[in-house]
């Protein structure tokens, strides 16, 4: 932990109170190196920092993953909370950015899809860069935000100036794209031959070029991240305009390409293997999955299994992946820290839902099970967080929107859409504190999949949309005996199904699917 930091935390009483930093260079474990810049000004709004993370799985140091390498990151929690058992609310991109950004259930809203329009479902909605606009900020947003891809334009109307995007899938090795051919992910991502994605060629699931971290595109919006903190942070001294910044980052989402030396930091004879790769006994057919997305990758077979080999390099390029990450996040809290606005700057890390990597025998995510939805959930605020806390609350992706606004002093946000999530302020105050007692998260199969999550247990119950309660199938499963999700108990724990059912039936219906 990080002394310098930690004496500032004991120093600020709440939030936007009197800095008085002396100029001073402070090293900081994990590899974070900062001038605190001698600053004697009143901040009446803090800044916002978010860092968005696709496919990211609480695959960290922080989170006691004894295989990653991620330095920067679990310097990050040390310096705030920590949340232990966090939900996205759908384990897929758009549908979970949407959840984030509106503080909305997906089943509150109908946005399901990747291809769904957010203005066109909602055409008032106030999004929670919007709302932080409204108050005073400047709002602002880099790399992978909104979802841009599978005929999704993303949502301009959120931030002040305009996005800055790059790429989702990318490749510098010509034989990753049979020679500079056009691949099935480039396209969905790109919006281009969206009609003709079965006729174009795979890409590379992986490659480990010699390159630096910018020939990448989480290089690059890591560079621009850090050219816009300085100007922030010239203006915050100029006007006292204070800043929402939302920076995404693409991987680990696949492919997994990243620079050699993030791979050289893994043995893969060391990682973990998937230790169950069968779907659950007694689980209905329609919460399986098999193949999906990972078939639009090579050297992925489709029409067989993955042999070991290749298992083991796709969960070493994962891991690549996210070391890959988690160095471009460190140069943003390094710019933070360089640029003395650590004391006034609220942090928010998360993941935008998890991933499977052959556990059940699935790979990616789309999945209501425990690895495609718990993810990391790091905050820090200062004058509210204490360094190097946790919680075992249960949170969820819809909580974010009123956690930030009240931290930041901000009223009560109130739509117009369905504000779903409650404030975790409490939490931050004090890790024991209790707001919540469960996470619901969903996904849409040829029925629709809800899930009611608590410390112990997951009921999901799987229906169409207003069926009667004598359709539905159900699946429960205990984490306290049975981690790897080996066999729904629905049928053998009645009296847990009927309790967990009495709280989901507190939901609203769920809304159709948005056009």
């Amino acid at each position: 932990m990080n002394l310098r930091y930690f004496i500032r935390c004991l120093l600020i009483g709440a939030v936007g109170v009197v800095s008085t930093a002396t100029a001073a260079t402070a090293e900081i474990h994990g590899g974070f190196t900062g001038k605190i810049a001698q600053r004697t000004t009143v901040s009446p709004k803090p800044n916002v920092l978010m860092i968005l993370v696709d496919d990211l799985k609480p695959a960290l140091g922080c989170y006691e993953d004894q295989f990653s390498r991620t330095p920067h990151l679990d310097e990050l929690a040390g310096r705030g909370m920590r949340f232990d058992l966090a939900y996205c609310n759908q384990a897929v991109c758009a549908p979970s950015r949407f959840t984030l950004m509106l503080g909305s259930h997906a089943t509150s809203t109908g946005l399901y899809g990747l291809g769904n329009h957010l203005r066109k479902t909602i055409p008032t909605a106030k999004t929670l860069p919007q709302y932080f606009a409204d108050n005073g900020y400047r709002t602002e947003s880099l790399g992978k935000v909104f979802h841009i891809g599978h005929g999704n334009l993303g949502d301009p109307e959120s931030f002040s100036v305009p996005h800055f995007d790059d790429k989702v899938i990318e490749y510098l090795d010509p034989l990753s794209t049979d020679g500079g051919q056009l691949t099935r992910e480039e396209a969905y991502f790109t919006n281009q031959r969206l009609n003709e994605i079965r006729s174009l060629p795979r890409g590379a699931a992986f490659e480990r070029p010699e390159a630096e971290d910018d020939e990448y595109a989480d290089g690059r919006v890591a560079a621009e991240a850090i050219r816009r903190l300085e100007r922030a942070a010239e203006r915050r001294r100029a006007k006292q305009t204070p800043f929402f910044m939302v920076v995404g980052f693409a991987r680990p989402h696949l492919p997994f390409s990243v620079p050699a030396k993030y791979w050289a930091m893994h043995n893969p004879q060391n990682l973990p293997m998937p230790s169950f790769e069968e779907l659950p006994s007694d689980a209905p057919e329609v919460a399986g999955k098999r193949g999906g997305e990972i078939n639009n990758y090579k050297p992925v077979p489709i029409d067989k299994p993955m042999d070991e080999a290749l298992k083991r390099k796709l969960i070493h390029g994962y891991y690549a992946s996210v070391s890959y990450v988690d160095a471009q996040i460190g140069k943003l809290i390094r710019a933070v820290d360089d640029l003395g606005m650590a004391d006034d700057t609220i942090i928010v890390l998360w993941g935008d839902h998890g991933f499977h990597l052959g556990d059940l025998g699935i790979w990616t995510k789309h999945t209501n099970y425990e690895q495609a939805n718990r993810i990391p959930l790091l905050v820090v605020a200062p004058g509210v967080t204490r360094p190097n806390t946790s919680t075992r609350q249960l949170a969820t992706s819809v909580d974010v929107y009123p956690t930030l606004a009240e931290l930041a002093g901000l009223p009560k946000p109130e739509g117009p859409q369905a504000i779903d999530g409650v404030s975790l302020v409490p939490v931050l105050k004090n890790p024991e504190t209790r707001v919540r007692d469960h996470a619901f998260h969903c996904y849409p199969r040829r029925k629709m999949g809800r899930a009611i999550r608590t410390d112990r247990y997951r009921l999901v119950e799987w229906n169409r949309i207003g069926g009667s309660a004598a359709t539905a199938e159900w699946e429960l499963y205990d984490y306290e005996i049975d981690p790897l999700e080996q066999r729904n108990l629905a049928a053998s724990k009645p009296e847990v199904v009927g309790q967990l059912r009495t709280i989901l039936e507190t939901y609203p219906t769920p809304k159709r699917r948005a056009k």
